[in-house]
C-alpha cells in the first residue's frame, strides 16, 4: 500500500437516553494512510459487540473511558495484516486487537496480538478463546472461589459468558448447574450444553423458579443480569455463598434506579461474599485459562455458540439486539 485510501467506520452520533437507537450511530468514510515505522494496517474480518459498551456510551466516569461523540467506537476485533512496517508482524498475520467498529485499523504493532486461525476459527478469539472465555473462567474459579461440589446458578446463561460459566462449572466438579435465559429455545440449548436445570425468567418470579431448581440452595451465583435475579440469588444462597458480580444487563438501559435487590441485609446473616468482577483485574489467570480451554475444546468437552450479523453497517443493530437478548452465545459482526 503506497497511498492513502478510504475506509468505513461507525461513530457515536449521540449519547443514548435509555435503550440505544439507530440514530445514536453514524456510518462514515475516513481517510486511511499507509503504516509508518512500527505500524501495521489491519483489514478487520470480525468485530465484537459486548454489553459493557453500553456503559461507555454514557458520559460518566467508570473503569474505562467513555466513548466520545463524533468519534469512532472501539472494541474487540480480529483481522488480517495487509500492510506492515513492523517486521515482527508480517503481512498475512491474523491478529486480535481493540479497534473494532471499522473496516480497517492502523495500529502500532505493540497493540495487536497474533492468533492462530488454524487452531480455531478466527471469531473464536472474540468469544470462547477471548475476553468472554477468560471472564467466565476467572469469574467462576477466581472471583467466586468455586470449589467442587458447589451448586452454581448463572443468569444470562445462554450468552457468551454465561454459557461457558455453566460448562466450566460442570467440568470442574459442580454438584448442580442451573441457568436462566429469556426464551424456551435458549432454555433448551442450556440443557443440551449440560446444565442440570434451566428456566425462562419470563415464566414467573425468578426466586420461585430458582428455589424449584435448587431445593437445597445454591453456593455460587454468577451474575450477568442484576436486579430481580440478584435479589432471587441472595434469597436462595446458602450460608457463606459467593456471588461474582460480572454484569447487570437488566439495568444498562434504565433511566431510573433499579428497585432490586431489596434483601441485601440477608447477606449479613448468611455471611455472603459479593465480589465485583472486571476481567482486566484477573489477567494472571489468562495463561492457565488458555491452556485449559484449548484442551477442553480439543476434547469436545466445551461447545460454544455465536450469533453472526453481516456487514459493518449492521453493527449498530447487532449491538441494539444484543442488549435485547437476541443472541445465543457470542454476538459478532462479520466484516
Amino acid at each position: 500500500m503506497t497511498q492513502s485510501t478510504t475506509t468505513r467506520r461507525i461513530v457515536l452520533a449521540s449519547r443514548p437516553q435509555g435503550a440505544p437507537a439507530p440514530g445514536n450511530f453514524r456510518l462514515e468514510e475516513a481517510e486511511l494512510s499507509a503504516p509508518g515505522p512500527g505500524q501495521v494496517l489491519v483489514a478487520n474480518r470480525w468485530m465484537s459487540v459486548d454489553p459493557y459498551m453500553r456503559g461507555r456510551m454514557n458520559d460518566a466516569k467508570s473503569y474505562v473511558p467513555p466513548f466520545q461523540v463524533d468519534h469512532p467506537l472501539d472494541g474487540g476485533a480480529v483481522g488480517e495484516v495487509i500492510a506492515s512496517a513492523a517486521p515482527e508482524v508480517p503481512v498475512g498475520t491474523t491478529v486480535l486487537h481493540g479497534s473494532g467498529w471499522r473496516e480497517h485499523a492502523l495500529l502500532e504493532a505493540s497493540a495487536v496480538t497474533p492468533v492462530d486461525p488454524d487452531a480455531a476459527p478466527a471469531s473464536a478469539y472474540l468469544g470462547v478463546l477471548g475476553m468472554p472465555g477468560l471472564t467466565a473462567y476467572a469469574g467462576l474459579l477466581g472471583a467466586a472461589r468455586f470449589t467442587p461440589g458447589d451448586t452454581v446458578f448463572v443468569s444470562g446463561a445462554a450468552g457468551a459468558v454465561g454459557s461457558l460459566v455453566g460448562q466450566i462449572a460442570r467440568l470442574s466438579g459442580a454438584a448442580r448447574v442451573i441457568g436462566s435465559a429469556g426464551s424456551p429455545e435458549k432454555v433448551a440449548r442450556l440443557l443440551e450444553l449440560g446444565f442440570d436445570a434451566a428456566f425462562d425468567y419470563h415464566d414467573g418470579p425468578v426466586v420461585e423458579q430458582l428455589r424449584a431448581a435448587a431445593p437445597e440452595g445454591i453456593d455460587v451465583y454468577f451474575d450477568n443480569v442484576g436486579g430481580e435475579h440478584l435479589e432471587a440469588a441472595i434469597s436462595v444462597l446458602n450460608t457463606r455463598g459467593r456471588v461474582c458480580l460480572c454484569g447487570a444487563i437488566a439495568q444498562y438501559n434504565a433511566t431510573e434506579p433499579p428497585e432490586a435487590p431489596r434483601n441485601l441485609a440477608l447477606a449479613i446473616g448468611k455471611m455472603l461474599t459479593l465480589q465485583g468482577f472486571l476481567v482486566g483485574g484477573w489477567q494472571e489467570m489468562a495463561p492457565e485459562f488458555r491452556e485449559r480451554m484449548t484442551g477442553w475444546l480439543a476434547a469436545g468437552e466445551i461447545r460454544w455458540d455465536q450469533t453472526v450479523r453481516e456487514g459493518l453497517e449492521n453493527a449498530p443493530q447487532a449491538f441494539i439486539d444484543l442488549l435485547a437478548g437476541a443472541n445465543t452465545g457470542k454476538m459478532v459482526v462479520a466484516l
